[in-house]
């Protein structure tokens, strides 16, 4: 499952709530699932799914007469044992059947249950520490909300599978499936494995019968129903589809088009051909999460469904597609076998995608990606936390940042210690001895350290049963009689085990020493020449690290145009930025990376260059211009659009219009607000003529152009933006502005408005609720409510009372 994480700190107060801390197993296996078939059809206006289910098993091990089957807020109509009715008791969300006789290991037998799903009664954490994890939910059922399709969906992890079928809900259970659905005949299906057949029926409804044959765990059901356009792909001969709106059909190709090359990508890293029967993606709308990795049916969140001018700018679902596909070897071909483990199926689904960008965009774009994990992690407070933990509160606390982006930057580690052969030729083992089964992070040391003959305790030890990571601090001592330097180590806090690659450039010559760091101090010398232009510490990048080395400037110009790094240059950049009012050598250093190889280092320097300083002025605007019409990348032209509007100069008024043009929405944004900066009519004259579909994928150009101008009458518009102009900016400036415009809406008489604003807040206090979001939400609505009562509306109350609804959201 792809989580959706906060990435600036300032939106967020993390805290260690005071929760006890409860010992997590993998589950006792009295028995096993062997197969599973269910006939379904739902009640739209009950929310409700009328189940037929019929279960084989066996005993895992020891005899057994007796079944407990998972049930969430079902009514049981009936239960049969081998097709005669059995006694049995249904409380606290358990089946337990009485069996027909004592069975043993080997002796399967068949279960019917009859039943009625009633999800809108279920009360369970799931995902996103939301507290309705209902398994199966139904989108506008009654067809009463014109903004929205009527769809059926389903979301299986954690635990939430058997709130729509009776099963033994747990990670290390694997079954086989079939399902029929009957549906309204004006509605697709999606569910795992093939579409055996369809039958139409007299009453309006067709039944579709899918079927999987190879075992997954029942966490990874899936059944999806609505009016959706199938976009057909291929790989090897196996149907690959995606189930998008009918409005985004033309655009399905753009956005998931790149999936037949990563299933041949991942199945030639692995060794193992993509080992299901077809691969099939679905967007559907309020979904609880970002994606989830179903078996053979994937199903994305509404954001993955983006617009042609979103698409030129970046696919920023590219990621996320290779997240879920991956998980199909880990995680669906081999399951954690508890979620204590989780990390065997997170940690290698987002490392995924830094295996693919660096296949597909080169080793920039996957450094680049590792940098913004790592960043995720470090600003987390996650230190405590150990990667494989059978401690915790909920099994939902596992599906954390430790798990996914720590994970990650483990595995990463861990690649470079081993080198690639053996790395990837230990992953074939491990899937191969699992597949179809289940597996914890000892399974994978072991196969590690078959392929490689390594001992890798101490790396398992510290990684993934310890918690923290390396902070360092770096000193050097030079002796220009003997010619050497001394690089000294200090580690902070506790002390890691690792190796240590410490690059040594005299002039533009390098020197790679690799070193082992052991102790609280090491200490480690090395013969020089003359005085180092550069010593660059972990210079492969690699380790999951503070690294406090304190450098010169003319040590950062130097690794900025020498270092061979993403981050070599990132962090050179970003340590030479604050000496350009100084320093020419500084300035020619951010001007030079605006030329730079790529895209995300020259958008980094034109954010930061600055134009209002006494050197060279004249060269970088030249460059700006040229990148703001030719730069190949639409984001480097938006952003260099951006730059030549603060110059307030009318003689770009041509270039801005022309961008006004383009299909980029990023270029088109950019372009409006830099125009709007020099005449205002003219940029308020095309802002009308932009479509309001348009307009709601330039929000912060539009945005900001309202509240500037004070246009009250947007507000509704202003008020579906202006909480993320509030918390996920750091510059104190559009803070305020954004800060300003939620006090006219708290204020405000505006229906539309304050309901768009309280949806907000309910929509992101839910989501983000672990990193106590929710509470931050209910003190803002809170202060809204303060707000209109002092305010002079006529109609302050009804708007106190959305205020309050959206509060008891929050808090229920």
């Amino acid at each position: 499952m792809k989580k959706i994480v906060i990435l600036i700190a300032l939106f967020v107060t993390f805290s260690i709530n005071a929760q006890v801390k409860t010992y997590h197993p993998e589950r006792e296996k009295i028995n096993n699932l062997i197969h599973t078939k269910l006939k379904v059809d739902f009640n739209f206006e009950k929310s409700q799914l009328n189940g037929e289910a019929w279960i084989t098993l066996t005993p895992h091990f020891y005899p057994t007469n007796k079944l407990v089957l998972d049930a969430k807020s079902f009514k049981i109509n009936e239960v049969k044992v081998n097709h005669k009715k059995a006694a049995y008791n249904y409380s606290n969300n358990e089946l337990t059947i009485e069996l027909d006789k004592t069975y043993k290991r080997g002796e399967e037998y068949l279960i019917y249950v009859n039943y009625i799903a009633k999800p809108e009664e279920v009360i369970q954490k799931g995902s996103e520490n939301i507290t309705d994890a209902k398994g199966l939910y139904f989108i506008d059922p009654k067809e009463e909300d014109p903004e929205k399709p009527t769809q059926i969906w389903t979301q299986g992890e954690t635990e939430a599978s058997s709130c729509w079928f009776p099963t033994i809900d747990a990670p290390n259970q694997k079954t086989s499936q079939e399902i029929y659905m009957t549906v309204p005949s004006k509605y697709v299906t999606l569910s795992n494995g093939t579409l055996i057949n369809q039958t139409d029926n007299k009453d309006g409804t067709r039944t579709d019968y899918w079927a999987m044959d190879e075992k997954h765990a029942p966490y990874l059901f899936f059944m999806g129903v609505g009016d959706f356009s199938i976009v057909k792909d291929t790989w090897n001969g196996l149907n690959v589809d995606y189930y998008v709106e009918p409005a985004y059909k033309d655009v399905a190709k753009d956005i998931f088009g790149t999936t037949p090359e990563m299933m041949t990508f991942f199945s030639n890293l692995t060794g193992i051909p993509y080992p299901w029967d077809k691969y099939s993606q679905i967007v559907v709308r309020d979904y609880v999460s970002g994606a989830m990795e179903n078996t053979t049916a994937v199903v994305h969140g509404e954001d993955a469904q983006q617009k042609k001018g979103q698409l030129i700018d970046a696919n920023e679902w590219e990621g996320t597609i290779a997240h879920e596909l991956f998980h199909h070897w880990f995680g669906d071909l081999v399951t954690t076998e508890s979620w204590a483990n989780l990390t065997v199926n997170e940690s290698f689904a987002t490392y995924s995608v830094y295996l693919w960008y660096e296949y597909k965009y080169g080793a920039d774009k996957a450094a680049a990606h590792m940098y913004n994990d790592i960043q995720t992690y470090m600003q987390s407070g996650s230190e405590d936390k150990i990667l494989v933990r059978f401690h915790y509160h909920d099994k939902e606390d596992m599906f954390d940042t430790v798990s996914y982006h720590k994970g990650n930057a483990i595995l990463h580690m861990l690649r470079d210690v081993l080198g690639d052969d053996a790395f990837f030729e230990s992953l074939n083992l491990y899937l191969t001895t699992h597949k179809f089964g289940t597996a914890e992070a000892h399974d994978l040391r072991l196969a590690l350290e078959k392929v490689s003959g390594k001992d890798l305790n101490w790396f398992f030890n510290q990684w993934y049963y310890g918690n923290g990571h390396i902070k360092m601090d770096v000193t050097y001592d030079y002796n220009t009689i003997n010619k050497t330097v001394t690089v000294n180590i200090h580690q902070k806090e506790k002390v890691f085990k690792f190796p240590l690659a410490i690059d040594i450039y005299e002039d533009k010559t390098k020197v790679r020493h690799q070193v082992w760091v052991d102790a609280t101090q090491n200490s480690y010398t090395f013969p020089i020449n003359q005085i180092p232009k550069l010593i660059n510490i972990d210079a492969k990048h690699v380790l999951l690290a503070e690294i406090n080395d304190k450098k010169s400037l003319e040590n950062y110009i130097f690794q900025f145009n020498n270092a061979p790094h993403y981050l070599d240059r990132r962090q050179a950049l970003e340590a030479v930025i604050k000496h350009q009012q100084t320093e020419k050598e500084a300035l020619n250093t951010v001007i030079k990376a605006l030329n730079d190889p790529y895209y995300e280092i020259r958008v980094l320097a034109l954010e930061n260059i600055d134009l209002f300083q006494k050197y060279n002025k004249r060269e970088a605007i030249a460059k700006i211009e040229n990148l703001a019409q030719n730069d190949p990348k639409t984001l480097v032209k938006a952003e260099a659009l951006k730059v030549l509007g603060k110059l307030v100069d009318p003689i770009y008024k041509p270039l801005f219009e022309r961008g006004l043009e383009s299909e980029s929405f990023a270029v088109k944004g950019s372009s409006l607000i830099s125009l709007y900066q020099i005449d205002k009519n003219a940029a308020l004259t095309n802002l009308e003529k932009i479509s309001d579909e348009v307009k709601n994928n330039l929000p912060d150009a539009v945005t900001t152009i309202y509240i500037n101008e004070k246009d009250k009458t947007k507000l509704p518009y202003i008020a579906k933006n202006v909480l993320k102009g509030m918390f996920l900016t750091q510059n104190q400036r559009t803070q305020q502005m954004y800060g300003e415009a939620f006090k006219w809406i708290a204020e405000s008489d505006n229906k539309e408005a304050i309901e768009n604003l309280s949806n907000d807040f309910v929509k992101l206090g839910l989501q983000y609720k672990k990193y106590n979001f929710d509470k931050m939400a209910v003190n803002m609505l809170n202060q809204m409510v303060y707000m209109q009562q002092q305010a002079n509306n006529t109609n302050k109350e009804e708007l106190i009372l959305i205020l309050k609804t959206s509060m008891a959201k929050l808090i229920e």
